[in-house]
């Protein structure tokens, strides 16, 4: 259903549409977001076509979530069928230094930016709601009746294509999005309202011949510009893949132990982007380069404990060491050996199994 707001003062008359965009955009942008567009709510069926495919040929591997929800996601409407226009918005989480320092360091994990700080669910989606309830009293009401809804990325939305016939950016090779203003460092977050909303004029690709995302990726998942396994993808196999890990990517992981930012940190057009200015956006100390030992001793206390409010809570201790067994093992440190065979005996059978490996991995090296 809609959100449905009551207007904390009588609505004035209608605004003309421009002043509507006008208004929408500036009242965004106080808030705190850094890109700001408008499209209809409506998809073309190259979009369809796209997904489809990718389901077809099963690359979304166990994120049986996206095929439940495809047509939703497909289409804007059938989401929720009352949509007119979307108000497509990003909000820069650009990092202070080079993101990929960290993976020169064995014995330290690498994690990707967007989880070295607070949960951009929660950032993003206050922002949002703050900006409903602006329009809500802006709009609603008497003969400008409208209604409205708010999403981050855990609803069936087609967040970058609907951010490109935005204007905001377009989906790069390696199928993030990329601005001309922040490079790859942008989150997303929408508005479907029943105001009808002059779209923006799309932003076309600006990649060139360039592939340096798809050159970067560790693992191989491009099987071309545009096309993304997702089962080989390092972020899918840290994040949301459940049990073990392919024994023949383990070594291609090297110290990434949640999420990874090879692919986004190639783009050129990063140098034109700028450290994020949101506070809670700024990475945390502790997460940029954190020693594999103290996070292999994590217990389900400590572990909910020290990413509070992070989006690597939501994986649970289990699987965060089992990532963290696997940067060990690929570390070459025989330091690290103890932790690993201390964990050779962990309840959780997964942990245990990589743990195993990375014992025989290290026993290999170790005089």
């Amino acid at each position: 259903m809609p959100v449905t707001l009551a207007p904390s003062r009588p609505a004035a008359a209608p605004p003309a549409p421009d002043a509507a965009r006008d208004a929408i955009r500036n009242e965004a942008l106080r808030l705190g977001f850094d890109a700001v567009g408008f499209a209809r709510a409506h998809l073309g069926p190259e979009v369809r076509e796209r997904l489809a495919a990718f389901l077809e040929a099963g690359m979304h591997g166990e994120m049986g979530w996206m095929a439940e929800r495809a047509e939703q996601r497909s289409h804007p409407r059938a989401l929720w069928p009352e949509a007119v226009s979307v108000v497509s918005l990003g909000m820069n989480y650009g990092p202070e230094d080079d993101p990929l320092a960290s993976l020169s360091l064995p014995d330290r994990g690498t994690v990707s930016v967007y989880a070295r700080h607070r949960d951009y669910h929660d950032v993003v989606k206050k922002r949002l709601k703050a900006l409903a309830r602006w329009m809500v009293d802006r709009f609603a009401g008497g003969e400008s009746a409208m209604a409205l809804k708010v999403f981050v990325d855990t609803a069936p939305v087609a967040e970058k294509p609907l951010a490109q016939q935005a204007g905001i950016g377009w989906q790069g090779k390696h199928s993030n999005l990329v601005s001309r203003a922040h490079g790859s460092w942008l989150f997303l977050g929408e508005v479907y309202t029943t105001l009808d909303l002059a779209p923006d004029r799309p932003e076309t690709d600006h990649c060139g011949q360039c592939r340096r995302c798809l050159d970067a990726c560790p693992t191989g998942a491009f099987l071309g510009p545009y096309r993304l396994d997702a089962r080989r993808c390092v972020s899918y196999l840290t994040i949301e893949h459940k049990g073990p890990v392919p024994e023949a990517l383990r070594p291609r992981l090297g110290n990434r132990i949640y999420g990874c930012d090879d692919c986004l940190a190639a783009c050129p057009w990063n140098k034109f982007a700028h450290t994020a200015t949101e506070p809670a956006l700024i990475g945390r100390e502790d997460l940029a380069a954190p020693r594999l030992a103290e996070l292999a001793a994590l217990d389900d206390a400590t572990f909910r404990a020290l990413f509070s409010g992070s989006p690597i809570k939501r994986i649970g201790r289990d699987r965060f060491v089992r990532n963290v067994l696997y940067a060990i093992g690929n570390s070459a440190d025989p330091a690290l050996l103890p932790e690993a065979r201390r964990l050779a005996g962990d309840p959780d059978p997964v942990v245990a199994e990589a743990a195993a490996w990375a014992v025989s991995r290290l026993e290999d090296i170790t005089p």
